[in-house]
This record gives structure tokens, sequence and C-alpha cells, in this order.
């Protein structure tokens, strides 16, 4: 096989340690390729003499695994001065039976050196802070959301019943009640008192939901729920404040992802923090919805296609897309997203329809961030007009499980 780099370097990276194997030309004329390999630590110092010697080797392309969290020290210190590619450790497997260090780092090499892999896409360091910080905070909100199931876990096991009559326990009113159930009150028709608004004409059904046996225990552990309940949602302020900082220069791309009907603030600051805000690295929508891992994936063999089931993708990505395209799922009537939503559930299921409407959501958001367009919606009777002969045989379909027949005449123009 052609060589396209002459001179090619792979890390094998460990927590400890890396793999370093360079192969060059032969010094010597001949056809085969002179390799050399050697073991560095992975503190800076011993990554700053691979780095020298990687530099002297004249080394043109330098290949690594993306192992856990491992590859970051050596990529971010090398990137500045050489050609570094990080490449899914999937694309790069050995043989059975030959897994060893040294043999991966040569096995990584050879294949480099061939132009066989292909680069994963790594940000640059202004996104990569953007990262760090939208991902924390995606994860700040997981665990107050678990905090709270926690608490509703010891309300159940005093036989308090709030969240059966409460939309949202730590609500106004939720609130409100809890902090008095801590400190003590122990009387129904005081609690439900603290109703405000809309819950107030549920405060017959809040008595008998209040009614249990809440003691000092369930008081001890609930104030500490609701202490680490406060503060994950004063640092999630904290991290909000400072996203919002850095997203100044993405003001208008987050001003155009939020026409998009459930994209709220938060998931079009994921988006841009996932994809770099450049769609310029994706040549179609399609390379990027492959990219995010929310298209059907390809396994055919002997002219048989099997499962279809999607690739792993960007996860933090595919959480803000599920979250934005549940939202856009319940507006049936009102968007075209709903609209495809509800006609694709029927057929495919609610998870296959919301992976849909996920891929939906991604194309208009290449053509919006390419374009530098606001998004345009199709409307929720686009398929009617689309094909109105299905829409009647539907409505006649329907009709006719009823016990009735229908007769469309066109409307006459005035």
């Amino acid at each position: 096989m052609d060589v396209l780099h002459q001179r090619c370097a792979a890390l094998d990276i460990g927590k400890k340690d890396l793999k370093a194997c360079v192969r060059t030309p032969n010094p010597d004329g001949r056809r085969s390729r002179r390799q050399e390999i050697r073991t560095f630590a992975t503190m800076t110092n011993a990554l700053l003499e691979l780095r020298d010697w990687l530099v002297a080797e004249q080394v043109t392309l330098v290949v690594m695994e993306a192992t856990g969290d491992y590859w970051r020290p050596a990529f971010y210190l090398l990137e500045d001065c050489l050609n570094v590619i990080l490449v899914n450790a999937a694309h790069a497997k050995g043989l059975p039976g030959r897994k060893t260090d040294v043999a991966d780092s040569q096995w990584l090499c050879q294949l480099g050196e061939c132009g066989l892999l292909k680069a994963s896409f790594v940000p640059p360091e202004p996104i990569r802070h953007l990262r760090d910080l939208t991902r924390y905070r995606t994860s700040l909100a997981m665990e107050r959301s678990r905090e709270a199931q926690r608490l509703e876990k010891e309300l159940e096991d005093a036989g308090i019943k709030l969240s059966s009559v409460a939309t949202d326990i730590l609500g106004v009113s939720g609130r409100a009640m809890l902090t008095a159930l801590i400190d003590g009150e122990r009387d129904v028709h005081t609690l439900a008192e603290m109703a405000k608004a809309r819950m107030r004409p549920k405060i017959p059904v809040l008595v008998e939901a209040l009614t249990g046996n809440f003691g000092e225990h369930h008081a001890f552990l609930c104030r500490l729920h609701l202490e680490r309940i406060d503060h994950l949602t004063e640092t999630i302020a904290e991290l909000s404040a400072r996203i919002e900082e850095e997203m100044l220069p993405f003001a208008r791309q987050l001003e155009l992802l939020e026409t998009i009907p459930g994209v709220g603030r938060a998931t079009a600051e994921a988006v841009i923090a996932e994809t770099g805000g450049d769609m310029g690295r994706f040549r179609t929508a399609g390379h990027l919805a492959s990219w995010a891992g929310v298209c059907p994936g390809h396994h055919e063999s002997a002219g048989k296609h099997k499962s279809g089931r999607r690739r792993h993708g960007n996860r933090w990505l595919n959480a803000a897309l599920g979250t934005a395209a549940m939202a856009a799922s319940r507006t049936k009537e009102k968007t075209y997203l709903g609209a495809r939503y509800h006609r694709l559930v029927p057929r495919l299921g609610k998870k296959k329809a919301l992976v849909a409407l996920e891929h939906s959501m991604l194309t208009a958001v290449w053509h919006i961030l390419t374009d530098n367009v606001p998004y345009t919606d199709l409307g929720g009777d686009y398929y009617a007009k689309y094909d109105p002969e299905r829409a009647m045989r539907r409505i006649t379909r329907q009709a006719n499980v009823l016990g009735f027949t229908v007769r469309f005449d066109p409307i006459e123009a005035a």
C-alpha cells in the first residue's frame, strides 16, 4: 500500500505512560521502513521530551487514539507545533491475540502513514472551554433532578403525597409547605392554606395529601435535600452567567437557533458548544447528523439489511436535542415539527419518532448556521398540502370507522 506520510508517529496512551512509534524512510535506501519505539511517562516534562524527539525526527503526522481523557495532555502539548490527529479506537482495532501496547502503537503508525485513519473533530480551545461549562451545567442539572427525586422518596416514606397534587413540589407553594413541615408544623389545614395562585382550588385535596407520618427523621433528611438543591441551583446560576459571557461572540447564532420550535437558550448554547458554531467542517447536513448519531446505521451483509440501530454519537448534543424534540413534539397543529412527530408515531413508535425529529432539527441547524438565516416553519398543515389525496383518504377512513360516509366538494372561489 502506498505510503502517504513518509515520517509518521503514533502514540498508544495510558494513564502513567505511553508508547511512541516513529516510522521513517530507511537511511540505507531500501524499500523497508525504519521503525523506532520509545516509552515516555505522561508527566509534562516527559511529554516535552517526546515533543522534542518528534520534532527532531521531522514527523509530519502524529496519530493517537481517543483513550478516555488520557489523550488530552499529549494532544494539547503537541498540537501547537505538530500535525496531530485524534482517531476513534474502533477504527484502528488490531488483530485479536496480538494486543500489546507496543503492537498497538506500531499498528496505529502503519495505518496512519498509509492514510487509512480519519481524524475526529477536536474543537479549538475557546470552544473546549465552552464545552466544559455547558457539560458541567448539564451534569449539575441532572444531579439536581436526582436530588429532587430523593426528596420525593422521603415524602412518600412519610406518607406525604404532595407530588400527587402539585406538579412541582419545589414550586412556591410546595417549597413553603416543605419548609413548614421541616420547621415542625403538623397542622394539615395550616399547611394547605400556604397554597398560592392556581394551587388554591386544590386546598381540600392538599389536606388529604399532607396527612401522613412526617417525623423528625424525615425532617432531617428533607432539610439536607433542600440545602443540596439550593446549592446546586446557585452553582448552575453561576455557570449560566459565565456561559453567557463566553457566548457573546455567538450572539447572532444563538438568536437564530432560538427561532426553531422547542429550542431554548440552554439548548442553543449546547449546540454551539458541541459543534463549534462553524458548519464549514461538516460538508452537508447529513454529515452533521451522522456525526451526532441521529441517523440510521448501515448494517448490510450478503445482500440483507440487518439492524439499522443508530451509531453512538455526541451524547451531550443528543441530550440537548432530545429535550428540544420533546418540546417540539407537543405542537401538533402549530408547527411542521409537531406534525412530523405525530405523523411518524403510529408507524415508528415514540422513541424513533423523536430521533427522526432530532434529525430534522439538526438539519435545520446546519442550514441556519450555514446561510445565517432564521428558521422558516413549513406549518402544521404541510403534509396535508403536500399530499391532499392522502389526507382525504385518512379522513375518509376515520369517518368510515365511526359509521359515516364523506363526500368532498371543492370550495368555489369567490
